[in-house]
């Protein structure tokens, strides 16, 4: 194999042994962050690269990478996943078995970059940059300490949750990282304020399937009644607190005949919620679903009224490029959101999305607009709405615009 550095100048680059890091399971996605390492997989298999994807244990991982085309290296020590018990304990101590991991392949594999996927793995990355002596790109899906700052304070103290955000956004400057890719404008911000430079960090954003998130030009859904509200995710406390609660309450008590539907997991989060709402609204027309493959989130967003991201005020859903909203608006379906900063700068001129305050009240009360609505105008904004995110944030875009950025990282750095 000729250096990758043989690039230098070319329009087209030749074959890099990429190290692809995560902290979650890589088949099936299930939703979030989990969904885009399979569409950058794909991209860097595209164009001739060698993959060595180093991720928690999955089923079928042996068939997944051959269909992928991929070289698979699998954490077994313990089970890794968004649901997982004591999940918080594992994350802290991933980064240093997944650092051996690497460091164990890394004696028969020679590695020209290396790449990952969210904090906790970058941790790992940042740790292999001298003893691999490679270039390394971290790319941050979030800001995932900044989510804990909504969580009870006898599960995440106060004074903890602020030294943990100052060491995840350390990360790339304590590690010296070559490049980063943010998941929006404002996370990218936050990063060259704490001293990164701003020349080296490209905002992706957050991508979407267009072919599983398709428009049903007749949203016959739309004309149902009772007309659903739905959410889907993964249901963590920054998701469903008071503002969700309080704009259910305002929604049932001027149209009790409204259904909020809830698709996947039935986390405790969920549950708690769900049983707080019922106390408070005897009558509430709540559902959730279980568990859906993100194959099939899209049809039950294809037969709802309205999507909502009732989210929680923290800095982490601060700096969120909301895969939420991409998806809904993918299929036509009008959002309602809280003033999210990333989401707001970037959606703020889309007639499918409207912005509420921080609190219940307002929220509700932008969820009964949309419901008022005509089906018509409905209709016209989200087929609008759906070919723009079609256009800029369908998977296909993102990809690409990732992996050149890693390509151009690797040409730079590994010829030095």
């Amino acid at each position: 194999m000729l250096p990758a550095c043989a690039t230098r100048g070319q329009s087209r680059s030749i074959e890099v042994r990429i190290a692809f890091l995560t902290h979650e399971p890589f088949h099936p996605p299930s939703g979030g962050g989990s969904a885009e390492a399979i569409y950058l997989v794909q991209e860097m298999v595209r164009r001739g690269h060698d993959v060595h994807l180093f991720c928690p244990a999955f089923a079928d991982a042996g068939d997944v990478a051959k269909r992928f085309e991929i070289q698979v290296h699998l954490f077994t020590a313990w089970q890794m996943g968004r649901y997982t018990s004591l999940r918080n304990f594992k994350y802290l101590a991933y980064p240093v078995l997944l650092q051996r991991m690497v460091e164990r392949a890394s004696r028969t594999v020679r590695f020209d970059v290396v790449l990952s996927q969210h904090a906790i793995s970058a941790v790992a990355a940042g740790r292999l940059k001298q003893r691999l002596r490679v270039p390394v790109v971290m790319n941050f899906l979030d800001y995932l300490t900044g989510f804990m700052e909504t969580w009870p304070r006898y599960v995440a103290p106060r004074s903890v949750i602020k030294a943990l955000e100052r060491f995840e956004l350390s990360i790339p400057n304590r590690y010296q990282a070559d490049g980063l890719m943010t998941v929006s404008d404002t996370l990218a911000d936050y990063f060259a304020s704490a001293g990164y430079s701003r020349e080296r960090i490209l905002p992706i954003y957050y991508g979407y399937d267009a072919k599983l998130f398709s428009l049903d030009e007749n949203h016959s859904a739309m004309a149902e009644n009772p007309p659903v509200v739905v959410m889907h995710g993964s249901f963590d406390h920054h998701h469903l607190g008071d503002i969700a609660l309080e704009a259910m309450r305002r929604v049932a008590a001027s149209r009790p005949d409204v259904r909020f539907r809830f698709v996947g997991k039935e986390t405790a989060t969920l549950t708690k919620f769900r049983r707080r709402a019922l106390s408070a609204v005897p009558d509430l027309r709540i559902e959730s679903t279980g568990f859906v493959p993100y194959s099939q989130v899209a049809d039950h967003l294809r037969r709802a009224s309205v999507g909502m991201v009732p989210y929680e005020e923290s800095t982490g859903t601060h700096c969120a490029f909301v895969a939420k909203i991409v998806e809904y608006l993918g299929v036509g379906l009008p959002v309602v959101s809280t003033p999210l900063n990333s989401a707001s700068r970037y959606f703020g001129n889309e007639p499918a999305v409207r912005f509420a305050g921080f609190d219940g009240e307002s929220f509700g009360r932008r969820i009964l607009g949309w419901l008022d609505e005509p089906i018509e105008r409905r209709r016209k904004l989200g087929l609008a709405a759906s070919e723009r995110v079609q256009r800029d944030l369908d998977w296909e875009v993102i990809r690409k615009k990732a992996i050149a950025f890693v390509e151009k990282i690797q040409q730079q750095q590994g010829c030095r």
